[in-house]
Parts: structure tokens; C-alpha cells; sequence
């Protein structure tokens, strides 16, 4: 699979938010900054001895909140929970819901097309059809648990990864947004001084959680809490280390401020530790094997298990959909190990007794092109596909996957809208997080609403 430049310039901008921190290396003019860009991050310990979690917005914490046990201190486990999973590079939404009967999908596909043989049926629309590798998420759909969205996207769609990623993460059509949906949201209804609230795993700040008031965090993964000390190996060592030293390297008193700051953080830091490390505890929910979204999510639902009071949390799927080329051979293995780990989390939720918090939005920046390229693969389009997934999801499909010919495609050749997702955005903050749409999302009295979640 080739990726496009922008795809790969998106990549390392985001990379560089997290490592930089205070901002981004320049970017091309008239390219939007990410959501977050400038926002202070204050990591658990100093050099050469990091904590996997790093916190967002630290500069405005109370630290004795933490001190009181965070799991206690800040609401309570019948929250409901937002999910999100974003599948990077624009995937085919006619790879995963296939148009078959449209002969003018047979035709604008000569080698990507998808036949009878290769797909399964979509209970309730005969237009479109599973691909077999999707068989996971297609189970969950028959169970009324996923909402289809086959062709959503925005006015006047945007096709680079950049640009069009941006204004789904903050939830506008703005190139200057510099908070994320999620992080306008908390900054109303969140705690200033509960940084898991909003949580991104793979150790990158999603900027759907960008906020102004509250902090959120990012960590590499749920069990990725520790303080590491280089070329240290045996375990007594280590453990002498960490609870005979760094745990209380916080503790002496100070009278120099600055000392005295840095001795709070150290010591708010091992005590985040203790409490994310010891309560989660194993599962025997059965997950895919070597499939880091899946581990992620086995680590999410274990954590909101043990109570840890995440209100929103932010991941990223595996692999990558910027399928200019060779898109038949590479595409259908990444599908597949999507849908098996959203599936599995699904499970797991329900094993747990916590379905009926959790709701999952599964998106990409864009879809591709009805047309095929010369190398095998598809180009970047407007609307793609997205999925709201759980056992409170409405089920269903919402808007018609349009015909490909000049009813269905614009001037520019790529399939036309038929949903908003900021409209998705909407409906879930008033239907499922029972909040005032147009406190977070600019011009949300116009936008359409959608049925998402079930009453």
C-alpha cells in the first residue's frame, strides 16, 4: 500500500504535538493547526525516568484531588461514556459496504470491484453488502447493535488527510479550531482537576480532547503506567527503586516554591501510579491475538470495570486505509482486525454488566472515489462510511448510499453526502450525554439530527 505525502505530512505533525508539546515545526500555508497545539503537558517525573501517562492541562490542576483517590473523588461509575476510533487514511466505505448491484459501481471498478461471492447481505438494505472480512461488525449490526452511516461527510468536503481529519476532531468546519469536540464538552461537564476524564490511548493527545479548562490525558496503553529506569533489569532492584525511592521523592518539604512544585508533582505522580496500576486486575474476555487495537480495548473495559471515572476516550485503529494502490491485497486483512476488536469489546462490555454505558463512533477522515486509479487502488473522495456501535445504538442504516451516476457523484467525481457527521455529533451529546448540542458545536440549530441511540 503507498500512502500520499499529506498522509504521511499528517502523520508526523501529530507525532510532533505529542513530543513537542508547546507546539508544531511550520506547517504549509493555509494547512489548520491541530486542536491542542500549545496546550501545556506536564509528564510524571523528570528526565531520564518517565511515567507512560502524560497529563494535559496540569498547570491548572489541584493536585489534592489526587490525594483523596481519584477513582472517588470524581463521579461515579453509571456515567455514560463516549468511545471513539478512528480508522486513518480514509477507508473505502464501498470496500466495507459494497454498492453490487449498482452497474455503475461494476463499471468504475474493473479489479477493486466486489461480487456477490465476495460479500454478505445487509439486513434491512438491499443497496449495499458487507464485505466478508467485516463478518464481525456485521454480526453486531444483525443485533441491532450498530447504527450505518454509508455515506457521511461534510459541505464542501475537504480531500486532504490533514485538513478533513481536523474538522471531524473539532467538531467544525474551522481550520483555526484549536479545542476538540469532546474537550469543549468536558470543559462544561468535566472535573479541572481529573485528568483521566478524557483519556487517549496510544500515548498521542487525540485533539478531540483538546480543552481550555479541564485537564485530560494521554498514555501509551492501559497498562503502560510505570516509572521505567534504564538498563535497571532485576526486579527487587526495581521495585526497591520505585516504592523506596521514586514514590517518595516527593515527600521531603520545601521552602523554595519552585522545589516545593516539583516535589507536589512527583508525588501526585506516584500516587496516579498506584491507583491506575493495581485495580485492573486480569480478564479472561477473549480478545484477537496480536492486534494492538484490541489490547487497548480490553484495557479500556477493565479500567471502567474497576471504576475509574473516564468519561471519554479516544483510539486509534490498525493499520492504514490510504489505499492508492493495491487496495484488494492490503485493505481486507486491516479491515478484518478492526471489526474483530470491536467486536470483542463489545462482548467484553456486556460480560461486564457495562454495555449500557458505553457508546463507540468508529469514523475516517473521508472515503475514496467510486472510480478506481491505474494502480489498483482508490483516491481520496468526500463521503465515506461511519458506524455508532453498542448495545444502546439505534441500529439501522441513516441516509441512502446514492447511485453512482450524476445523481449520486458530484462534479469532482465523489459520491455525495447523505448524512453530517456533525449532525452525529449532535445527536450523541443531546440523545446519549443528555447535553446542549449548541454549547459545543458551532451552528448546531441547523444541522440534522439523527437517530444514534436508542430511547
Amino acid at each position: 500500500m503507498a500512502c500520499c505525502d499529506d498522509f504521511t505530512r499528517s502523520q508526523f505533525l501529530r507525532q510532533s504535538i505529542a513530543k513537542a508539546g508547546d507546539g508544531l515545526p511550520a506547517i504549509e500555508p493555509g494547512m489548520p493547526t491541530p486542536a491542542g497545539t500549545g496546550l501545556t503537558r506536564r509528564s510524571a517525573l523528570l528526565a531520564g525516568a518517565g511515567m507512560f501517562l502524560t497529563v494535559y492541562g496540569a498547570d491548572r490542576l489541584g493536585f489534592d484531588a489526587f490525594d483523596a483517590g481519584i477513582a472517588e473523588a470524581f463521579g461515579g461509575p453509571s456515567q455514560a461514556v463516549v468511545v471513539t476510533i478512528f480508522l486513518a487514511g480514509g477507508i473505502d466505505g464501498m470496500s466495507v459496504l459494497a454498492p453490487v448491484s449498482d452497474p455503475n459501481y461494476q463499471a468504475l471498478r474493473s479489479t477493486t470491484r466486489l461480487t456477490d461471492a465476495d460479500t454478505d447481505p445487509l439486513t434491512g438494505y438491499d443497496a449495499l453488502r458487507w464485505h466478508k472480512k467485516a463478518a464481525a461488525l456485521k454480526a453486531l449490526h444483525d443485533a441491532g447493535k450498530v447504527t450505518i452511516f454509508p455515506a457521511i461527510s461534510y459541505d464542501q468536503p475537504n480531500q486532504s488527510h490533514f485538513t478533513s481529519r481536523h474538522f471531524y476532531e473539532v467538531g467544525a468546519l474551522d481550520a483555526a479550531g484549536s479545542t476538540g469536540w469532546l474537550g469543549r464538552w468536558l470543559d462544561v461537564v468535566g472535573e479541572v482537576n481529573n485528568p483521566i476524564q478524557g483519556l487517549s490511548l496510544g500515548g498521542q493527545l487525540s485533539p478531540m480532547l483538546a480543552s481550555t479548562r479541564v485537564a485530560v490525558s494521554a498514555a501509551d496503553s492501559p497498562s503502560g503506567y510505570d516509572f521505567p529506569s534504564p538498563d535497571v533489569w532485576m526486579s527487587e532492584v526495581t521495585a526497591a527503586m520505585t516504592t523506596g525511592g521514586f514514590d517518595h521523592l516527593g515527600d521531603p518539604p520545601a521552602a523554595d516554591a519552585i522545589l516545593a512544585q516539583a516535589r507536589q508533582a512527583q508525588r501526585n505522580a506516584a500516587t496516579l501510579r498506584s491507583q491506575l496500576n493495581t485495580p485492573l486486575g486480569t480478564t479472561t474476555a477473549p480478545y484477537p491475538a496480536n492486534n494492538r487495537l484490541a489490547r487497548n480495548l480490553r484495557g479500556l473495559a477493565q479500567m471502567l470495570k474497576a471504576g475509574l471515572p473516564i468519561r471519554a476516550c479516544c483510539l486509534e485503529g490498525n493499520g492504514g486505509f490510504d489505499t492508492h494502490t493495491g487496495q484488494v491485497a492490503s485493505m481486507p486483512n486491516d479491515l478484518e482486525s478492526n471489526c474483530l476488536a470491536i467486536a470483542a469489546f463489545q462482548a467484553h462490555l456486556e460480560a461486564e454488566g457495562l454495555a449500557d454505558r458505553v457508546i463507540t463512533w468508529v469514523w475516517s477522515e473521508f472515503g475514496r472515489r467510486p472510480y478506481e486509479n491505474d494502480s489498483q487502488g482508490t483516491d481520496h473522495g468526500a463521503a465515506g462510511v461511519g458506524f455508532v456501535v453498542g448495545s444502546k445504538a439505534a441500529g439501522g442504516v441513516v441516509g441512502e448510499f446514492p447511485v453512482l451516476d450524476s445523481t449520486g457523484v458530484d462534479q469532482n467525481g465523489n459520491v455525495r453526502a447523505t448524512s453530517d457527521f456533525r449532525g452525529v455529533y449532535c445527536s450523541l451529546l443531546e440523545d446519549w450525554l443528555n447535553f446542549d448540542a449548541a454549547m459545543v458545536i458551532p451552528g448546531a440549530d441547523v444541522l440534522p439530527r439523527y437517530a444514534v441511540v436508542s430511547p
